[in-house]
């Protein structure tokens, strides 16, 4: 319900500012945010070139492709026959049209190539019957967090495979992995619309985002030619665990769970001395062999968790075959179940993308944005601050959109910065969780997500509160 009237709030909202706007004479034209590609010029007036100053109508007349860019490159003059066009800036995102279409290309595809792999590689997972001696060993702990499932639950092992991959910074595994675990959760949910009290855990952890490894933003900071790119790997580590801690205690006070547990505080305990225990391996090794840790480690990990998965499956052959099955069959049946998932989120990916995608053009989103950025600073909040809190207000939205506004902290603040820091610190400690919620219930055709958002959100901000502390004591 709640994202439901959210989602009409900021496409209602984003539509009738647009209108207002044009009426009013502040926009001169909104084909962009129709028709527009992320990047393009946005038109903001047209003229006949008599109306210029014989300065500029001379440069135009002159220049070889008759365009001209102000010094500060902010507005550009393109002279077509007799009439001039104006532009200042560039489109946030991809209006409604591109982004329909790319949402099918360049997310849609590519999601469910990568669901249908990894959704064959837990069917051998399944009937093996690893998955269910997985089960089994971890539902000591599991049950502390999510006592409605049913010990040694097949749901419990997926769940885990989400943890790992996130831990580890692999993206493109979690998401097979945790929509599988939302599939398996709602086998158990009573109420087949409104998501169970389990699936609100699952999905607030995940939220979090636990990392070990942030591998892709060590990765943009080296293409900046930082100093030291694997500097914020600590205090993004610091501040994903404090928003997962922040997720258990939020979620689990509402559902009145048990926190005075051995097993639960073994764990966390475990949990934080592999973390430790990495970052003094990491901070003894040189900036080389950093970068080439961090970039292998991750990917070593997940290449061993499927190799093992196939060996286990080979050894269990004879399983497969009482179920009139083989370990290649069994990886295609997962796949094609895979590829269903895919199709089914489509819809929820795409209504959220072009609700997004209207939000940023319509100008309501950078409204927000420098409103809030305004009132932190009247309350004396440091500009180096201010200056990162577009990564964490559009971060819940967008990924590639906060993603895009860190490079551009980089490139416009240096990529040693304070503020070029806190950025990547803001991105990889939070998640996207508008698309989380709409890919993850939407796969189990969920109506009802109860208090998710609302905790999500909140688990967001204090991620963003987090981290300033976090990145004001480390740099």
């Amino acid at each position: 319900m709640a994202l439901s009237r959210f989602w009409l709030a900021i496409i209602f909202s984003s539509v009738v500012y647009i209108l207002a706007m044009l009426t009013w004479g502040s926009s001169y034209s909104i084909d962009n945010i129709v028709n527009g590609k992320k990047d393009d010029p946005v038109l903001v007036k047209e003229v006949f070139i008599g109306q210029l100053p014989l300065s500029l109508q001379d440069t135009l007349a002159k220049a070889k492709d008759h365009k001209y860019q102000t010094v500060n490159k902010d507005t550009t003059y393109f002279l077509d026959n007799t009439v001039v066009k104006i532009t200042t800036g560039k489109l946030a995102t991809d209006g409604i049209l591109p982004t329909c279409k790319n949402t099918i290309l360049d997310l849609i595809i590519p999601l469910i190539a990568y669901l249908s792999f990894f959704c064959g590689i837990l069917q051998l997972l399944i009937d093996s019957g690893a998955s269910e001696k997985l089960a089994r060993f971890l539902s000591p702990v599991f049950i502390k967090v999510f006592p409605e499932i049913p010990p040694n639950h097949p749901s419990i092992s997926y769940m885990m495979l989400n943890f790992a991959a996130n831990f580890l910074g692999l993206d493109s595994a979690a998401t097979p992995f945790g929509l599988k675990a939302m599939q398996s959760l709602q086998e158990i949910n009573p109420d087949k619309d409104k998501a169970s009290n389990s699936q609100i855990m699952f999905m607030c952890l995940h939220a979090a985002g636990l990392t070990l490894i942030p591998t892709s933003i060590i990765g943009y900071r080296a293409a900046q030619n930082a100093q030291n790119p694997a500097d914020v790997m600590l205090p993004c580590i610091i501040t994903s665990f404090v928003g997962t801690v922040a997720a258990l205690v939020i979620v689990g006070i509402r559902q009145k769970i048990n926190f005075k547990s051995a097993s639960l505080l073994l764990s966390l305990a475990a949990i934080v001395g592999l973390i430790t225990g990495l970052l003094i391996y990491i901070t003894r090794l040189d900036l080389i062999e950093k970068n080439h840790f961090t970039n292998n480690i991750s990917n070593v990990i997940l290449l061993m968790i499927i190799l093992m998965i196939l060996v286990y499956s080979y050894t269990k052959e004879k399983v497969f075959a009482s179920n009139n099955k083989n370990v290649f069959s069994s990886f295609v049946e997962g796949a094609m179940n895979g590829l269903e998932t895919g199709k089914t989120v489509f819809p929820y990916i795409l209504g959220m993308l072009v609700a997004i995608s209207l939000f940023r053009n319509s100008g309501v989103f950078e409204m927000i944005s420098n409103l809030i950025s305004k009132i932190f600073m009247a309350f004396g909040i440091q500009k180096k601050i201010v200056d990162a809190f577009p990564i964490a207000i559009l971060r819940p939205f967008n990924a590639a959109g906060s993603r895009g506004f860190m490079i551009d902290a980089m490139k416009t603040y240096g990529v040693d910065s304070f503020t070029a820091r806190l950025s990547c610190v803001f991105q990889c400690a939070a998640e996207t969780t508008f698309y989380v919620i709409a890919v993850y219930f939407g796969s189990v055709r969920i109506k009802n997500t109860r208090y998710a958002l609302s905790t999500m959100l909140l688990v967001d901000l204090i991620c963003v509160i987090a981290a300033i502390g976090i990145c004001l004591l480390f740099f």
